[in-house]
């Protein structure tokens, strides 16, 4: 495989302006593909210059094919191979490994990476594109669950900007465009609830894997609707939201809003409230991060209030919900514990995707590993990697003595 520092030096040479080079993270997974939704309705705004996927060779292939970028990076290396050859008679450089995906953001020619990696793998990727002083539309909200202290101080000490391309989290943006500093109260998070809204435990013991994924009103990845099924998504957006806005905890609030038109709100110091609203449609996020600051006319979906006459809203079921809960806690203990939240998590879904433990069962090993984990008050880089692969191990351990003591 070419080194990609090599390939990198001959395209130094500043973009013309006329449209903003983007990257890609993440290209093949939920918000990626509608990142290039948006880029191919405006072709004449944005250009692709870097895409990247993990293990989904094929549609990256296609991807390149139709977008002919300056280069892709395949995430496993087994399969650049097949990568390489289906691109050889396309000028797309390729690129294979974790760190050419890391190493990839420093082009010169990008405008803009939008970081749109699940889970973890998003961490590394999204420091190294503002360490390189890239603007990042962020859709991956765990970097800033993981180690949102880490990346919000680069942020502002390479003056990059943050731009979220969660729905909740655009919204909130938005409503604080033109509004001075110290001026919020709170902020209300909108969730719709998820498949399971108004269920009770029982109903939840032997909730299948298909169930969990029908998420009422968004299309996303199964990592994210399982998320968004057990509440724990809203749980790391509201720990998201506190590193985005340098809110405190109890500054931020969830309520379900079942219809999923209004995205979040803002409530003021002086009583007065603001809201975003909009049709549920991740194209509209993605579409304002890229854009920003500047509002692009689009073609997608006007909302008609005449197909919405009830809005309604109500209080989360957190004993019930028990993820967000969690989520909570672990914004207040501060440190590692978020972390260590995240990556229990991680396991837990995994382990529920596969058949291993029970909707239920996915909180109880988040919050084992919450009581278990070493605790770091004021952790670096190396000791957020730590946390991370130690609750990994962790959480695996207390999943398989689960599967253990049931077949006993």
């Amino acid at each position: 495989m070419p080194s990609i520092q090599r390939i990198i030096l001959p395209f130094n040479i500043a973009g013309t302006g006329l449209k903003k080079n983007i990257a890609i993270l993440g290209s093949t997974g939920s918000i990626g593909t509608q990142a290039l939704d948006v880029i191919r309705s405006h072709a004449d705004l944005f250009r692709v210059e870097v895409l990247t996927a993990h293990t989904n060779c094929d549609l990256l292939i296609k991807q390149a094919i139709e977008f002919s970028p300056n280069a892709v990076v395949i995430g496993n290396v087994d399969c650049y191979s097949k990568v390489s050859a289906a691109l050889k008679s396309y000028p797309v450089k390729v690129f294979a490994g974790q760190q050419s995906i890391e190493q990839i953001v420093e082009m010169d020619d990008i405008d803009l990476v939008v970081s749109a990696l699940v889970g973890y793998a998003g961490l590394k990727p999204t420091l190294a594109a503002i360490n390189a002083g890239k603007n990042v539309a962020l859709a991956n909200k765990e970097s800033l669950v993981i180690a949102g202290d880490l990346v919000m101080a680069e942020a502002h000490r390479k003056n990059v900007m943050i731009l979220p391309v969660d729905s909740e989290h655009s919204a909130i943006f938005q409503c604080l465009t033109g509004e001075q500093p110290g001026t919020v109260e709170k902020i209300y998070l909108t969730a719709s609830g998820g498949p399971f809204r108004g269920k009770q435990r029982l109903d939840l013991i032997d909730i299948t894997r298909e169930a969990a994924l029908k998420h009422p009103n968004w299309s996303m990845g199964h990592k994210v609707t399982i998320d968004s099924a057990s509440m724990m998504n809203k749980g790391l957006e509201v720990i998201e939201a506190r590193w985005l806005f340098n809110l405190q905890p109890d500054q931020i609030d969830v309520i379900i809003h079942p219809q999923s038109v209004i995205h979040s709100l803002v409530q003021f110091v002086d009583g007065s409230m603001k809201a975003q609203m909009g049709l549920p449609d991740m194209k509209l996020p993605i579409l304002y991060a890229m854009s920003f600051p500047v509002r692009i006319k689009s073609d997608l979906p006007r909302f008609n209030f005449c197909d919405y006459p009830n809005l309604t809203f109500e209080l989360p079921d957190k004993d019930l919900f028990r993820s967000l809960a969690l989520a909570y806690i672990a914004l207040q203990e501060g440190g590692n514990m978020p972390c260590i939240l995240n990556a229990a998590n991680e396991v837990a879904v995994n382990a529920f995707l596969k058949g291993r433990i029970g909707f239920l069962a996915m909180p109880e090993v988040v919050e084992h590993c919450m009581k278990t984990a070493s605790i770091v008050q004021k952790p670096c880089y190396d000791d957020y990697v730590a946390t991370h692969h130690e609750t990994l191990e962790r959480a695996e351990m207390f999943i398989n003595q689960r599967i253990t003591n049931k077949n006993l």
